[in-house]
Parts: structure tokens; C-alpha cells; sequence
């Protein structure tokens, strides 16, 4: 019989113990320090105590837990001594199935990762999904790790020997996240649309209106359908829409969705999660017979990333009003203006029926967004959802310093004027000013100095600035910081600078309201409320002019990485974002019958 939370809270601590066994590879402790933080209210919160009871035993408590694990297809499966937990993942894998070129790659693999790191290599082989990975992607995961700092590398093994955890946990309670895997299901088969060049190397790309981007709004609106919403429409900018109706006609409603474009070579959560958490809500619903007392408005938006054509956020400016008229006569690489590729898409093209999208915030409770984080934070606090307070505002610069390119040989140092010692000097100006503003983050991404050569001091460097900040107050501070440290610089060194802003946008904090509807819904999943703000844009950020918003972020695998076919999430925090996102939609029903 599977255990019970009931069970675990009420047991004598060696009893309960006992019920854990085998959780953390031959390393009992773990669960013994997280057992004296009973009761827990849910898995998930006896999942965190875990984590954070390994994170207070120290680096060499990790490390030795990490060296605790058998080699994946080593010695002890051959030899039949893994523990009965190691035996059914490898197998599930596939790893006792090797061929012998497998075999001997996965050994001399092995071999390298334990020379150069000390212990054995980690990977949760059951895969995101616990359904097992195959054995070329296992291969692919090993390659590339053997490559990491050890620092991150040891980061890295601790997040899969807990998502090894997790699924052992999972197994001891017969627990099944089958609306996580629905809707990682759904983003997997909607992958399967790419655009040529991209697809036939397994990469994910699509970006508005492409043959692969159109094939992803017919998926969207068919899923919208099986659903159950009672209706599915593709607009004039493409935004696939999908409304599942009040229980009381002419109700508000609630407004919801995130984009399913993709940056080139992207990953398959972007944006796309919050598309299908609230289907899966919907499904849910009408499989129960339920209305609420308001409507629910899923759109999946056309385009976010900006790729194909610059006119970041279309699809979401259609819907607050702000479309620019010349974004139609925009042309991409290929000289097709986005007039002709929506007339090719069967779209109307005119301005007339753009505009007829823009909503009426009176007919709107407000926004909300599910976002996979696309960051590492949440993986470094163990935590499966956080909350957004602020999207962050911005501004973005190109900037250019002219100094005197003269002899490498000859000019003694005291006397050069070099352009790319000043903008490397403001690097780490940007850096530290941004560390000393709360919440605020400072990148100077391009580089370049036209003519370089290896004997010559740089005359010129062009380089680019990209401040955020979770407010305007502060991104205008740290702006002011990084102009005043720019000019100081350049006048102790001797050379000249020009800096032009190119791009600015102001921050959208979370609706406290709104945002509190997030933390009540993580609260009662039991789990600690996390807030964080958001370092990147999202449809959110211009829903904002138009209605009360907050977001929900969703921990990423892989230390977060996004925009990266790494991108990844699991089923069990997916399955975490739909109760939230259930518990969310009770909130709103009963507060607004009352």
C-alpha cells in the first residue's frame, strides 16, 4: 500500500524514517533532518525540507552524497548491486539495454567525468516527465556537463539527485502528477512544429506567421476545443483565443494566456506554459460540470520575441490598443512585409479590424500569466513556483569610445588612449553599480572594435548597455550611475565617448490584489511564498496599461537556462502551477459572488 502523508506525519520519527528508506542514496540523514520539520502539509513541502536539509550539511556532506550514487551503466549494474531505486531508473532508461558502442562510450565517459570532477556523474535518467530519458540524450547530457566548472557541475548534480528523490517520493506515495504531464504533453507535441532550416536539426523555432507558426495556432485552438471552451478563435494579428464561458451570461471575465512565438533555436516552455496551464484548469471544469462566475479568456499570443519582424509585443499591443500602423509595412530578411504575411495567412491585413481587437477594461477582472521563471533563482531556493512583484522597466544603449589607435610596441603605458581598456573599466562599473541598487541588473552585451588588430591599441570600441531595474525610479538611478561613471572614466583616460538610447520601458509592478490571489494559492499547495521580480519582458508587461496583472513563475531545469533548447521544466512543478492556478480561479469565484 502506498504511504500517506497522514501516515508520515503521525509515525515515530524511526518509523517514518523507515517509510523514506532509500530516498537519498545510502545517505538516511537527510531525511532524519527533514522528518523533525513534521507536519508537512504536502509533498511538496516535504520535497523542500529535504532539499534544504542536504543545503545546511555543507559541501563536503553534498560531495559525499554525490560519490554515495553508482556510475550510470557501471560497474555495480553490471555486477547486479545497485539498490532495488538505482535498478529501476537505469532500466527504465534503458541502460541495461546498451549496445556495445553505447556501453563504451557511456564507460569512457565515466572514466573523463570522474578524473576531472572527483565523483560520479548525476543525471535523474527518469527524465522531466519520470517517464525515462533515452540513451542518446543521456550521452548528449554527459558530453556537455563534462565541461562545467565544478562549482556548477556539483550544483547541477545536487538538483538531479533531488529530482531522483522526487520521483522515488512519488513512487513510495503512488502519487501521479497527470495534469503536470498533460500539460508537458501538449508542449512536447506542440514542438513538434519548426520552421525549415531548424527542424531538421531537432531545434525549435517559430516566428509569426511562418508555416510552423500557423501550424501552432491550429494545434492551440484544436487543444482549446477538446478542452472544452465554448469558443476558439484566431484574430486579426493571429492570437489564438479560446473562452470558456460564465455561469451567469454578460459576466467579466478573467483574462489569461503568453505568447507561443520562440526566439530562434528556443526552448519549448517560453511562453507556452501559460497557454496550457490554464487549459488544463478548463478541462478540468468541464469535466466536473462547473462554471465559475465569470468567464475565463485564455490567448495565445502571436508574437512576444520580436524575430521575424521589430515590433516586439504585437500580438498583446492589438489587445491594449497600441498596434503602430507602420509595423504593417515592416519588411523581414526575406523582404515580405507583414502586411503581405498576414494577407498569406488569411489574416484581413487592415488596420480597421486590428483595431477592433483592443478589449474594454470594464469588461476584464484583470490579467494573469504562468511563465516558466527563466532564471535561476528558484532552482537556488529549492522552489517550485514563485511569485512576481515587478516586472522590470528598462533602457537600452549603444555607446562608442574614441581613443587613438596607435603601436602596441612602442607606446608606453602611461601615455595610450585606449578605447577598450575605458569601456572594459565601465564593465565592471555596470556591474558593481548594479549590485549596489536593489533588484537591478546591468549587462553590457556587444563588443566590438572595427579594425583590431593584434599589435594595435583600440582606437574605437563600440558596445551596447541593457539596464533593468524593478521600478523606473531605479532604473533611472542606476542609468544616472552608469552615465556619471562613463563620463569619469573617459576624462581620466583621455578619450571620448557618445552613448544613444535606444529603447525604453517602464516597469509594471504586480497588482497587489492580484499578486496576493498568487501567494495565498502557493500558500495553500505548502509551500513557503517566494517573491521575485522579473528581469524579462512578457505579455504581462503590456497587459499592464490596460488591467491589474501579476504573474507566477515556474522553476526551469538546467539552473534555469531559457531561450535555449536546455529549457526545460517538470511534470511535478507544472502540476504545482495548475493547482495554483486552480486555487486562484476559487479565489476570484468567491470573492466575486460576494
Amino acid at each position: 500500500m502506498p504511504t500517506t502523508l497522514a501516515q508520515l506525519n503521525t509515525a515515530p520519527l524511526p518509523e517514518a524514517a523507515q517509510l523514506l528508506d532509500g530516498l537519498y542514496e545510502h545517505t538516511p540523514w537527510i531525511v532524519q533532518q527533514a522528518l523533525l520539520q513534521r507536519p508537512f502539509a504536502s509533498l511538496a513541502a516535504l520535497k523542500l525540507a529535504c532539499a534544504r536539509a542536504l543545503e545546511q550539511g555543507g559541501r563536503e556532506a553534498q560531495i559525499a552524497l554525490v560519490r554515495a550514487h553508482p556510475e550510470l551503466a557501471g560497474k555495480a549494474m553490471v555486477a547486479k548491486t545497485l539498490t532495488a531505486e538505482s535498478s529501476n531508473e537505469q532500466s527504465k532508461a534503458g541502460l541495461t539495454q546498451c549496445t556495445p558502442e553505447e556501453f563504451a562510450r557511456i564507460q569512457q565517459l565515466n572514466t573523463a567525468y570522474n578524473t576531472r570532477f572527483g565523483w560520479p556523474f548525476i543525471l535523474a535518467v527518469r527524465g522531466p516527465r519520470g517517464s525515462g530519458l533515452g540513451k542518446q540524450q543521456i550521452i548528449a547530457a554527459f558530453e556537455r556537463r563534462l565541461h562545467s566548472h565544478p562549482d556548477a557541475e556539483l550544483a547541477e548534480c545536487l538538483r538531479n539527485i533531488h529530482r531522483i528523490a522526487e520521483i522515488r517520493l512519488n513512487d513510495k506515495f503512488g502519487f501521479e502528477p497527470t495534469l503536470g504531464h498533460l500539460v508537458w504533453d501538449w508542449q512536447e507535441a506542440l514542438a513538434a512544429h519548426s520552421e525549415p532550416g531548424y527542424a531538421e536539426r531537432g531545434e525549435l523555432t517559430v516566428t509569426y506567421l511562418t508555416e510552423a507558426h500557423r501550424a501552432c495556432a491550429a494545434a492551440i485552438a484544436r487543444t482549446m476545443r477538446e478542452v472544452g471552451c465554448d469558443s476558439v478563435t484566431i484574430d486579426a494579428v493571429g492570437n489564438v483565443v479560446g473562452r470558456f464561458e460564465a455561469s451567469v451570461p454578460g459576466a467579466p471575465a478573467l483574462l489569461t494566456g503568453s505568447h507561443y512565438d520562440t526566439v530562434r533555436n528556443g526552448g519549448k516552455y517560453d511562453g507556452r506554459l501559460g497557454i496550457y496551464v490554464p487549459l488544463a484548469c478548463v478541462r478540468e471544469l468541464k469535466a466536473q460540470n462547473r462554471r465559475l462566475p465569470y468567464a475565463l479568456e485564455i490567448v495565445g499570443f502571436a508574437e512576444e520575441e520580436g524575430q521575424r519582424y521589430k515590433a516586439t509585443f504585437l500580438a498583446s499591443s492589438a489587445l491594449t490598443g497600441d498596434f503602430d500602423p507602420a509595423w504593417l509595412d515592416q519588411v523581414d530578411a526575406d523582404g515580405v512585409s507583414m502586411r503581405a504575411a498576414m494577407q498569406a495567412a488569411g489574416l484581413p491585413a487592415t488596420l480597421e479590424a486590428i483595431r477592433a481587437l483592443k478589449r474594454d477594461p470594464s469588461k476584464y477582472l484583470g490579467f494573469v500569466e504562468v511563465h516558466i521563471e527563466q532564471g535561476p533563482v528558484l532552482t537556488q531556493q529549492h522552489l517550485p513556483l514563485g511569485v512576481v512583484t515587478s516586472i522590470n522597466g528598462s533602457v537600452r544603449l549603444l555607446g562608442e569610445v574614441r581613443g587613438t589607435a596607435s603601436h602596441a610596441g612602442t607606446t608606453p603605458m602611461a601615455m595610450r588612449a585606449d578605447a577598450a581598456a575605458a569601456v572594459a573599466e565601465l564593465i565592471l562599473h555596470v556591474e558593481q553599480a548594479a549590485r549596489r541598487l536593489t533588484g537591478c541588473v546591468g549587462t553590457v552585451g556587444m563588443l566590438e572594435v572595427p579594425s583590431g588588430s593584434i599589435n594595435v591599441i583600440p582606437g574605437r570600441c563600440r558596445f551596447s548597455l541593457d539596464l533593468r531595474a524593478p521600478d523606473n525610479a531605479l532604473r533611472d538611478a542606476l542609468l544616472a550611475d552608469v552615465r556619471t561613471g562613463l563620463e569619469q572614466i573617459c576624462a581620466r583616460r583621455g578619450v571620448l565617448h557618445t552613448l544613444e538610447e535606444t529603447m525604453r520601458a517602464s516597469a509594471a509592478p504586480s497588482a497587489p490584489e492580484w499578486q496576493a490571489r498568487w501567494e495565498q494559492a502557493v500558500s495553500a499547495l505548502g509551500l513557503p511564498v517566494f517573491r521575485l521580480p522579473s528581469g524579462a519582458g512578457h505579455d504581462a508587461m503590456k497587459l499592464h496599461d490596460i488591467l491589474p496583472q501579476a504573474m507566477l513563475f515556474v522553476r526551469g531545469e538546467n539552473l534555469g537556462i531559457s531561450h535555449n533548447p536546455l529549457e526545460s521544466s517538470t511534470s511535478d512543478d507544472m502540476e504545482l502551477a495548475v493547482r495554483a492556478f486552480q486555487h486562484l480561479l476559487r479565489q476570484v469565484a468567491s470573492q466575486h459572488r460576494d
